[in-house]
């Protein structure tokens, strides 16, 4: 689905000029941001995305001045943003690499338009690309999977669980030291609201952003985690990049969407909602120690790192196996 953004218009009988930008006060305002009460222009607009994704860095420390990193590149508006704002910040610490590697799920009719944005945005960047694919890693398409899952597991949870697992496997084959994810604030806030209606405060302390140390983990990090999803598509526009659209055939998570619709009403009637729920969950993993506790070892079937004795690829792809 295309999304079309407007300029601000305002309308007294006839059009009138927008307001001038709040921050250099010289250019006329594209874009307000209701939580802030900002009015920015588009130069304005993508300098302060760009310094917020440079203090949750600095916040939380999330790279050395010589790290190698790998950028989760799906070919999606947030990671193809990501990459151009870790690429541009990149330039001024010559000891850090990028790699931008990407999955191949095997969807048909999907992942190969992503793939095609994403290799694209490497090349006119200069960055090196990777892509690994399900078949190789698991000997199965998610097309041949979702064929053979007829149990009660989403084939939406096996993309997420065994995407997770490539991407780390891609990451440590590339030998990077951090890996760099696309979350943006409006998946931190529905993550915190979905793990609290579940109870469960251990996937609450895997989400920080500072991700955490596992042996044969690659720590994975969210420097793109305090930007709105609605703003995420007003820089990619105004970047004039190319990026997917069309929504993935398998996402059906139904508890998710509600959340996502509760959440985009309030932030419309209480504007900062989004933040203030992020924040407050950040409050919570702090306080349960999710950066000095360890949080699990191997698993005992792959070798592979694991919250349990058991990892959660081994359980699904065991489950397969069975029909």
């Amino acid at each position: 689905m295309l999304i079309y953004i407007r300029a601000e218009r305002y309308q007294s009988g006839l059009d009138r000029k927008p307001p001038i930008c709040t921050l250099c006060r010289s250019r006329p305002s594209i874009y307000h941001r209701r939580y802030s009460g900002e009015r920015l222009c588009a130069r304005c607009f993508i300098k302060t995305l760009r310094e917020r994704v440079e203090r949750t860095i600095a916040r939380f420390k999330m790279f050395e001045y010589d790290s190698r990193i790998a950028v989760a590149v799906s070919g999606g508006k947030d990671s193809l943003n990501l990459l151009y704002l870790l690429h541009e910040i990149e330039e001024r610490f010559p000891k850090a690499e990028l790699i931008a590697i990407s999955i191949d799920e095997g969807i048909e009719g999907y992942r190969d338009e992503a793939l095609k944005f994403a290799s694209e945005a490497c090349r006119k960047l200069g960055v090196e690309h990777h892509i690994t694919s399900f078949k190789e890693l698991y000997g199965l398409t998610l097309d041949e999977i979702a064929e053979r899952n007829l149990g009660e597991v989403t084939t939406c949870t096996y993309c997420g669980v065994l995407r997770r697992r490539a991407l780390n496997t891609a990451a440590r084959e590339v030998e990077a030291d951090r890996l760099a994810t696309a979350h943006n604030l409006d998946d931190m806030a529905q993550t915190a609201l979905l793990n609290l209606m579940r109870g469960d405060l251990r996937r609450m302390r895997l989400m920080h952003p500072a991700g955490f140390s596992l042996e044969g983990f690659v720590r994975r990090v969210k420097p793109y985690c305090e930007v709105p999803e609605r703003e995420s598509t007003m820089l990619a526009y105004l970047r004039g990049l190319e990026f997917q659209t069309h929504p993935c055939p398998y996402a059906e998570e139904a508890m998710r969407s509600d959340i996502r619709r509760f959440l985009n009403y309030m932030e419309t009637v209480r504007p900062g909602t989004k933040f203030t729920i992020y924040r407050t969950a950040l409050r919570i993993i702090e306080s349960l120690g999710a950066l000095e506790e360890p949080l699990g070892g191997l698993c005992r079937l792959c070798g592979e790192p694991t919250t349990g004795e058991i990892c959660r690829v081994c359980q699904l792809l065991g489950e397969l196996e069975k029909r």
